[in-house]
């Protein structure tokens, strides 16, 4: 009797081949009749309009479906116009096809075998800007969650927002009292691993590595997905320049500059299938295939930070961004920037930078050097290609006064403090008390609350021997604010003495407490001297009144520090 089992290893082998996917070239072909092009391969395309990507086809159903679809524009509903579209660059590996507007190249990188490709955008001639975006709106049936790294959750429902009553820009209040907005799925785009949106059969997922294209500092925070509150759509945002939660981030680029590239990524809609896609890609960034010779000359930058007491800058974040620049690490964003963290004896070492002359940045972000409130800077950093830019021992001046007490660790951020930390939320500052009392020796840091905005007082108490005042006399009272939304006003007086009045008229609003932030906006630090005679010996008062608000707005804690001046 002949053995079946060479028959059935033959049809396991033919039924396993049809299970493959049929894979083809990658294409662009162009429309009959009107201005538009199909792009894609074996697994999936895309047609594209002259501003709008529609139908796009994976796994047999068009993911985009009465959706807006996949657009690109800045400042608002700024769309570019295609006027042509043309293959860039054809290898055996992969086809690089160019959209073309007035303002901007678009490179789409397509293998016969990924679902997705890598983009990447050139300048040629954009305007001064804020906002500058990609992005997909899908079916709001197929796309039902969003995912960051520190949110997964549903996506609101449409019916939800319909329901609602809008309090402020996309923002909404159910009838229970909770809040739907976008904001809450904002992140911190340099500690992003990948974002997206997904259902139980597809997922569709930005994949950034390298972020050194990306403006701002190491709290950099930008919108990633939400649900469309006017149409429902599912919106998954590759936001490449923005401003939803700083002061400023206006820029003018230089022609060339290229953002990306980052890969959009198509799945069934795992988020452990993206999560190991997303290691691969990190783990091969700078991207190898693309041919352009400023993206491809890259150096190294290294030092050591020291305290000028002699106590290395442990954990400190450190920066690499603008030469000379009057404006803060957070708010530049024209050329390329690299955030990275000292070990704990000070040491950094930045890789793969761009060559370039950089200003070097540093400042605390807690811990051991919680109570350094000076920065450090040093221009004219040039990197060359292939080098390593060795900058030795950095010594950082500490502002040197002998300590009263502090409230908060000094990291530009409100952690530790009541509610700071927690994942965003609209209104949380609504949940700060109006008045506080908070005695040094005796109340904990998570007395103390991350936002202040209700009119009232907070009243922190001290005791002070009388030898000290009479042996030191004058102190300095330094603030370190987390960020301050625009419409609240905060005096400032210790033993009925007024140092500063904080008002609207003179600090520039960032939007964080109106947007669902719990960690940070935009930094602000203030230093007041007193002088002898008005701290005393015994119980000494120190007050934060606000003396006028707006809903939802006012200042973000990040320390009090009160130090003896010398």
């Amino acid at each position: 009797m002949r053995s079946i089992f060479p028959i059935l290893s033959f049809l396991y082998a033919t039924a396993f081949a049809v299970a493959e996917p049929v894979l083809s070239k990658p294409f662009l072909t162009p429309l009959n009749s009107t201005t538009g092009w199909i792009i894609g391969n074996g697994l999936w395309n895309i047609t594209i309009g002259d501003v709008y990507g529609k139908k796009l086809f994976y796994g047999g159903r068009d993911l985009i479906g009465d959706a807006v679809g996949h657009y690109q524009g800045y400042d608002g509903e700024n769309n570019f116009v295609w006027t042509s579209a043309s293959i860039y660059k054809e290898t055996p590996e992969y086809l690089d096809v160019v959209f073309s507007a007035t303002e901007i190249d678009l490179h789409w990188i397509i293998y016969p075998d990924q679902a997705g490709a890598y983009q990447y955008v050139e300048n040629k001639a954009l305007p001064t800007l804020a906002v500058l975006r990609t992005l997909f709106r899908l079916d709001n049936t197929t796309f039902t969650h969003g995912r960051t790294n520190i949110k997964d959750d549903i996506l609101p429902p449409f019916s939800d927002i319909l329901a609602s009553t809008k309090v402020q820009d996309e923002t909404w209040q159910r009838a229970d009292g909770t809040f739907i907005t976008k904001y809450d799925f904002s992140d911190f785009i340099r500690n992003l691993d990948f974002h997206g949106v997904y259902g139980s059969e597809f997922g569709s997922w930005y994949i950034r590595p390298g972020r050194d294209y990306l403006n701002g500092n190491h709290l950099k925070q930008e919108l990633t997905v939400h649900r469309e509150s006017a149409t429902g759509d599912a919106v998954e945002l590759n936001v490449i320049h923005g401003s939803h939660f700083q002061v400023n981030s206006s820029a003018t680029f230089p022609v060339g500059k290229i953002w990306g590239p980052w890969l959009w990524y198509l799945n069934s809609g795992s988020t452990d299938d993206a999560a190991e896609r997303a290691a691969q890609e990190f783990a091969s960034w700078p991207y190898s295939w693309l041919n352009d010779s400023d993206y491809q000359s890259r150096g190294s930058v290294s030092g050591r930070l020291v305290l000028s007491d002699g106590r290395p800058a442990a954990n400190a974040s450190v920066f690499l961004g603008d030469n000379n620049s009057n404006k803060s690490t957070l708010d530049q964003g024209e050329h390329y920037y690299y955030a990275a963290t000292a070990d704990s004896q000070g040491n950094f070492n930045i890789s793969d930078v761009r060559t370039g002359t950089y200003g070097f940045y540093a400042w605390s972000d807690g811990g051991s050097i919680a109570n350094v409130s000076t920065t450090f800077s040093r221009n004219d950093i040039a990197v060359q290609n292939g080098d390593e830019t060795a900058l030795g021992l950095l010594t950082w001046e500490t502002q040197a006064r002998k300590p009263i007490f502090q409230i908060g660790e000094l990291d530009h951020k409100a952690l530790g403090f009541r509610n700071g930390g927690l994942l965003y939320q609209h209104a949380l500052v609504a949940q700060s008390p109006a008045n506080l009392t908070y005695t040094i020796g005796q109340s904990n840091e998570s007395d103390w609350y991350f936002g202040q905005s209700a009119l009232g007082a907070w009243t922190v108490l001290f005791d002070l021997a009388a030898a000290n005042v009479s042996s030191n006399g004058s102190a300095v009272l330094s603030l370190s604010l987390a960020g301050y939304s625009k419409g609240a006003s905060l005096d400032v007086s210790i033993n009925s003495n007024l140092l500063a009045s904080l008002t609207s008229t003179t600090l520039p609003n960032d939007p964080s407490l109106y947007r669902s932030a719990t960690i940070a906006g935009e930094w602000r630090y203030f230093e007041f001297d007193i002088g002898a005679g008005v701290l005393q010996a015994g119980t000494n008062s120190l007050v934060f009144e606000v003396t006028n608000t707006t809903l939802w707005r006012g200042f973000l804690w990040d320390s009090i520090i009160l130090e003896w001046k010398e």
